[in-house]
C-alpha cells in the first residue's frame, strides 16, 4: 500500500514539475528590432514600427500587441495592438503620456504558441516631422517650402495679370485662389522636400560636388527673376531679406546638386541618341530622371511623423 501510495505522489510530482515546465517555455525564439521608432508627440498619436525575426528569416502571421509602462515613473500602461505589414514588419499608432525610457512587453502569437518578449525603448521628443537618412526636415523647412510656393503662386498671379485680360484673366486668377488650399498640405510640401534631398543626395553618392560660385550664381539669377514681380519683393522683405537668402542659398546647394543629376542624364540621352531633337532628349531625360528618383527613394530610410 505504501508503495503505491508513494508512486502516486511521485507520478504526480512529475506530472506537476511537466506542468511547471511547460509554463515557463519562452516558446519561438523571436527576434524584435525597431523599424520606426516611437516619438513622444503631444496629445497625437506617433507611428511605431518593428520587424520579428527568428533565426535571420522573417515571422508572418502573427497577433501582435505590447503593453507600454514607463520604466521609473508610474503613469499607467499604454496598450498597442500592431498591424501585419510585409515582411515580418508590425506596425502601430502609439500615444504615450511622456517623453522617457519605456519598457514594451510584448506578446506574440502564432498557431497557438505564445511568446512573451520585454525590451526597453528610449522615447524622445522629435526634432522634426520627417526623417530622411537620420537627417530631420523640421518645421522651419516645412514653413519655408510653403513659403517658396506662396512666392510662386503671387508670381503666377503677377503673370497673369500681365499676359492675360477679361474672362481669361478672370479663370485664371480664380483658378490660382483655389490653389492656395494647397499651401497648407504638409504631405505635398514634404514631397518637395523629400525629393530634391534624395536626388542631392544621389548627386554626392556619385561624386559631385558643389562649387561656392556654382551656388552664388544661381542665387543670382533667382534674385533677378524674383525683383521683376513686385508682389515677390513684397513677400520677401515682409519674410526678412537676409533670413530668406540665408536659407535660400542652402537649398540651391541641393538645387545645384539635383541639376548636375539632371546634365548628366540630358548628356546620356544625346549620346544614345545623336539624331534624336532636343525635345526628345530632354523627355527622355526626366523620364529616367524620374526613374531614378523612385529608386533612390526607395532606398533611403524615411520615416514620416
Amino acid at each position: 500500500m505504501r508503495n503505491r501510495w508513494m508512486h502516486a505522489v511521485l507520478l504526480l510530482m512529475m506530472m506537476v514539475f511537466a506542468a511547471v515546465m511547460t509554463g515557463c517555455s519562452s516558446g519561438p525564439d523571436y527576434k524584435i528590432d525597431i523599424i520606426k521608432e516611437l516619438y513622444y508627440q503631444k496629445d497625437k498619436p506617433s507611428p511605431f514600427e518593428i520587424k520579428v525575426t527568428e533565426a535571420g528569416k522573417a515571422v508572418t502571421g502573427l497577433t501582435v500587441t505590447a503593453d507600454l509602462s514607463m520604466a521609473t515613473m508610474n503613469h499607467g500602461t499604454v496598450k498597442v495592438k500592431f498591424a501585419e505589414g510585409k515582411d515580418g514588419t508590425y506596425a502601430a499608432d502609439v500615444k504615450v503620456p511622456m517623453n522617457g525610457k519605456f519598457e514594451a512587453a510584448f506578446l506574440l502569437k502564432k498557431d497557438g504558441e505564445k511568446t512573451e518578449k520585454v525590451i526597453e525603448i528610449n522615447v524622445v521628443k522629435p526634432e522634426g516631422v520627417a526623417k530622411i537618412n537620420g537627417q530631420w526636415i523640421t518645421d522651419k523647412d516645412v514653413s519655408f517650402y510653403k513659403f517658396i510656393n506662396q512666392l510662386q503662386l503671387e508670381i503666377n498671379r503677377d503673370a497673369a495679370r500681365k499676359n492675360y485680360s477679361g474672362k481669361q484673366l478672370e479663370e485664371e486668377l480664380a483658378y490660382l485662389d483655389s490653389q492656395e488650399k494647397v499651401l497648407d498640405d504638409q504631405n505635398k510640401l514634404l514631397t518637395q522636400i523629400i525629393r530634391l534631398r534624395s536626388m542631392a543626395l544621389l548627386a554626392e553618392e556619385k561624386g559631385h560636388k558643389v562649387e561656392a560660385a556654382e551656388v552664388d550664381a544661381a542665387v543670382e539669377k533667382a534674385r533677378g527673376q524674383y525683383a521683376q514681380f513686385a508682389s515677390a519683393q513684397a513677400l520677401i522683405q515682409h519674410y526678412g531679406e537676409e533670413k530668406f537668402w540665408d536659407v535660400e542659398k542652402q537649398q540651391y546647394k541641393l538645387i545645384v546638386l539635383a541639376q548636375k543629376v539632371q546634365k548628366d542624364l540630358v548628356d546620356q540621352a544625346k549620346k544614345e541618341n545623336p539624331k534624336a531633337g532636343d525635345q526628345e532628349i530632354y523627355y527622355q531625360a526626366q523620364k529616367q530622371y524620374e526613374d531614378l528618383l523612385i529608386s533612390q527613394i526607395n532606398s533611403l530610410k524615411i520615416e514620416i511623423l
